[in-house]
C-alpha cells in the first residue's frame, strides 16, 4: 500500500485506488491507466515499446511545516515515435535525509511496478515491452555514493535499472510535476 494524502489525513489507500493525470486522457484510475496503455500498446504492432516506472520528490515547508510530494510516474515510450506519461502525486507531512528521501522513491516505483507488472503481463506479451525503473541517481552530485545500493533495490527485484542522465521518467517526468 502506498501513504496518500486523502481528505486532509494521511492514510494508507491500495495502489490500486490510486488516482493518476495523463495529459492525453485526464484524470484515471489505475486499472483504467492499465487500459489505456494496453489501447496504446495495441495502436501500432510494429513498434517496440518501453514501459518506465520512476518517481520524484520536492520538498517544502507550508506554513512552517516540513512537507514532501512525491510523484510517481508511468511512461510508455513507442520508440521512435513518441509515447505517454501518467503521474500520480502523494504529499507526506514529514522531512527526510536525502538516503531516506531516495529510498523512499526508489521503493514507491518498485511498489508501482510489483502492482502494474502482473496486470500488463496478462494482457500484453512480454515480448512486446521492456520495463524499466528509472531512480534519481547519478554519477554526478550528492547521490552518487547512493548508485550500487539503489540500483542493487531494482535488480534485486528483478527489474532494469537506469540511473541519470537515462532515468528521465524520475529525473524529467515525475520531476515535471513535483
Amino acid at each position: 500500500m502506498i501513504k496518500n494524502k486523502h481528505d486532509g489525513d494521511s492514510k494508507e489507500i491500495p495502489i490500486q485506488e490510486r488516482t493518476f493525470i495523463s495529459p492525453t486522457n485526464g484524470e484515471l484510475t489505475l486499472p483504467q491507466v492499465i487500459e489505456a496503455i494496453v489501447q496504446f500498446v495495441d495502436g501500432d504492432h510494429q513498434s517496440r515499446y518501453k514501459v518506465v516506472i520512476g518517481t520524484d520528490s520536492q520538498a517544502k515547508r507550508i506554513n512552517g511545516d516540513a512537507e514532501i510530494d512525491f510523484v510517481l510516474a508511468i511512461v510508455v515510450h513507442r520508440i521512435g515515435k513518441g509515447g505517454r506519461y501518467y503521474w500520480s502525486k502523494e504529499r507526506q507531512k514529514r522531512k527526510y535525509v536525502l538516503r531516506d528521501k531516495i529510498y523512499r522513491e526508489t521503493a514507491f516505483s518498485l511498489e508501482l511496478a510489483e502492482y502494474l507488472v502482473p496486470q500488463l503481463r496478462a494482457v500484453l506479451p512480454a515480448g512486446r515491452y521492456d520495463l524499466e525503473i528509472h531512480v534519481d541517481v547519478g554519477t554526478v552530485g550528492p547521490t552518487r555514493e547512493m548508485i550500487k545500493e539503489v540500483v542493487g533495490m531494482v535488480t534485486g527485484s528483478g527489474y532494469t535499472a537506469k540511473t541519470k542522465p537515462e532515468s528521465f521518467g524520475a529525473s524529467v517526468v515525475a520531476d515535471k510535476h513535483t
